[in-house]
């Protein structure tokens, strides 16, 4: 243990230091200071247990030390010394928690008493410090082990059911005091960031977030929450275990209470599935059916699923929609009514309590046959249209719940119409494509590189350029290079084989013979020429 001793006195600190018996109280280590700056460096640099100072000093009071002391929150016991009964001095060490207030002259016997109890109180301070500290790392331990056992459960259940003896033996290895007829229900939380959100761009945050919401909101007296824990990616899995018999209408009403505490502290959407309530030795079957459930289903946004609820996948069968309407709807031109009614059939598929994926995924099927069809029919190449991030990533996330299905089909159904009016007008396309070869005259300008540059096809793209310009497209960009090479042998000193690589033709004998054919001269008498002309 450690004192500091502080006067401006000399004689003062030497009589304490001298006179006093340290080790008999137990102090290893006594330190000095004569002012206020001195004492604060000293109680930056040791672990300082014991403080006696005096209040009156010249360059900063023992008061003014003391309330340091408790700002930076040092856990120490402080004995004032004065030489003035002063009330107003007594009240203000009361207020700092000063452990004496002692009159000069000093008297070593009695303080040595009061030296004696303060070491006692900082020894039993110590000592409750270092209990608090066992009781966390005891505390975060008994978590891991928890989340340990639980994780281990889940994982073992997806490759095979566990049998009872397996999960008594797992409970055992964790020294848990859990009982096989413990019931227990699982959990499965979905949740939906969308793009610069805290769970897309600060996952710590979010991770620590959620459980803070989770253990508060889900504190109550018929259960508790033994774990929660990240399964996969943006899935949690949180496991109660009930004091008494299962209550699923609490349950529900707390996940549906969860889902809106998500939307306005998390800033995101999720979906909540309820697993079966089971023994802890049945744990295994409970939550493998609420993994297979998880995977099979498609989730509706800030929802509550009960597996109790879910029938067999097996009873379900995927009748399409009305496609002929569908394509009829596209043909008019009308995007608003297309997506309304697909909304509407989702909506009716979904009354009936769940869409598995599989029947999600037949229905997206048709959706893109049917769009990828009309393009076709104007021209049009869908592969690449949608071919990009955005289309990507829609196309990706469409099977993760309706209302990403729904965002695929705006995009998928808008941007076809959208183009389509694009491409029926074949004025504005030809003078688009004109301007796409002046400013890329250097680049492969073919036919096909072309069409993916628009998403139409080849032949298409041809004919209606051709038509509108009356030259072909091979002739056009012949013409658009030319032009190119002529401009920059007039009006730069770049060689005429540079320029012949800068408008695209990589065999200068070719471009010499195609320049020739378009000019009348080889590049090097343009060039002259050219120049010759332009002083």
């Amino acid at each position: 243990m450690q004192a500091l001793l502080v006067d401006d006195d000399y004689f003062v600190v030497t009589a304490l230091e001298k006179k006093v018996d340290w080790a008999s109280l137990g102090v290893d280590t006594v330190h000095t200071a004569h002012n206020v700056a001195q004492a604060r460096d000293i109680l930056q640099r040791h672990p300082i247990q014991i403080l006696i100072s005096d209040i009156e000093m010249p360059q900063g009071s023992g008061l003014e030390l003391l309330a340091w002391i408790r700002e930076e929150r040092y856990n120490v016991q402080a004995i004032l010394l004065t030489n003035y009964a002063d009330f107003n001095y007594a009240q203000k060490a009361i207020e700092l928690r000063s452990f004496e207030y002692f009159l000069k002259p000093i008297q070593f016997d009695k303080l040595m008493l009061i030296i004696g109890k303060a070491v006692e109180r900082a020894k039993e301070q110590q000592r409750e410090e270092e209990a608090i500290q066992e009781g966390y790392y005891w505390k975060r331990n008994q978590a891991k082990m928890l989340e340990h056992f639980w994780r281990k459960l889940i994982s073992d259940s997806v490759s095979a059911p566990l049998r009872p003896a397996d999960v008594a033996r797992a409970a055992r290895e964790q020294n848990l005091s859990y009982g096989m007829d413990d019931f227990v229900q699982p959990l499965l939380l979905n949740f939906f960031h969308a793009a610069g959100s805290m769970g897309m761009e600060e996952k710590n945050l979010f991770d620590f977030a959620l459980l803070n919401v989770l253990y508060e909101l889900y504190q109550h007296a018929e259960f508790t929450v033994e774990t929660a824990l990240e399964y996969s990616e943006n899935n949690w899995i949180a496991v109660l275990k009930w004091k008494g018999a299962p209550n699923s209408r609490l349950l529900e009403e707390l996940c549906a209470s969860f889902i809106q505490q998500a939307n306005r502290s998390l800033k995101c959407d999720a979906c909540c599935i309820i697993g079966m309530p089971s023994r802890l030795g049945e744990f295994g079957a409970s939550i493998r059916q609420l993994l297979q459930l998880n995977k099979g289903i498609a989730k509706r946004r800030n929802q509550v699923f009960a597996a109790s609820d879910v029938i067999d996948p097996a009873e379900e069968g995927y009748a399409p929609p009305d496609l002929p309407r569908l394509e009829g709807l596209l043909e008019m031109g009308q995007p608003d009514v297309f997506l309304r009614e697909t909304s509407s059939y989702l909506s009716f598929l979904s009354s009936r309590n769940y869409i598995t994926v599989s029947t999600l995924g037949l229905f997206q099927l048709d959706m893109m046959q049917l769009v990828y069809a009309f393009l076709k029919s104007k021209g049009i190449q869908a592969h690449q249209l949608y071919k990009g991030k955005t289309g990507e990533r829609l196309l990706a996330e469409s099977l993760h719940s309706i209302e990403d299905m729904e965002a695929y089909l705006q995009h998928l159904v808008t941007t076809a119409l959208s183009y389509r009016d694009f491409a029926e007008q074949p004025t504005t396309v030809a003078e688009e494509i004109k301007q796409y070869i002046h400013s890329h005259y250097g680049e492969d300008l073919t036919r096909l590189s072309l069409a993916e540059v628009f998403y139409l096809h080849p032949d298409y793209l041809a004919r209606i350029f051709k038509k509108e310009t009356g030259v072909s497209l091979g002739t056009y960009v012949i013409g658009a290079r030319i032009a190119a090479a002529k401009q920059l042998l007039r009006t730069t000193t770049m060689s005429v084989f540079a320029v012949a690589k800068k408008v695209g033709y990589a065999n200068y004998s070719y471009f010499a013979k195609v320049f020739k054919q378009e000019t009348g001269m080889s590049p090097n008498e343009y060039k002259q020429g050219g120049r010759e002309g332009s002083i």
